[in-house]
């Protein structure tokens, strides 16, 4: 069962993925193409062209674990801020309604608190 935690770091990679690609291909995107390094702990996700594939790749602390899945109908649909080679932090929130297929232009978040961060230097 996929469990996606808040504490974790998801990043989307831009450009769409050849799905053939398994994990060390995988790993070498994320090395070669982001400069992030596969064992840090963060969560990659990865689209096929048509955007009706996803994988997502995280190294689980003695191996990697790779989540797979294949749409019968429709498509995911990526956040607007998507673009070129980079990739894009998204939250374990945002994540979760992209795999539930529920449409990101309209979500409205409601306000909440968040505590600030003090610098303890200056």
């Amino acid at each position: 069962m996929l469990s996606l935690s808040p504490s974790l770091s998801y990043l989307l990679y831009g450009p769409p993925c050849d799905m053939r690609k398994s994990f060390d291909a995988l790993c070498g995107l994320v090395r070669n193409e982001l400069g992030r390094d596969p064992l840090s702990g963060e969560v990659f996700i990865f689209l096929s062209k048509r955007r009706t594939h996803i994988k997502l790749l995280c190294w689980e602390g003695d191996g990697f674990g790779l989540y797979y899945k294949r749409l019968e109908k429709g498509s995911f649909e990526l956040p607007a801020a998507v673009s070129g080679t980079e990739a894009l932090s998204i939250t374990a929130a945002r994540l979760q309604l992209i795999l539930a297929g529920i449409s990101l232009a309209n979500i409205k978040y409601r306000p909440r608190y968040q505590q600030k961060t003090v610098d303890p230097c200056g």
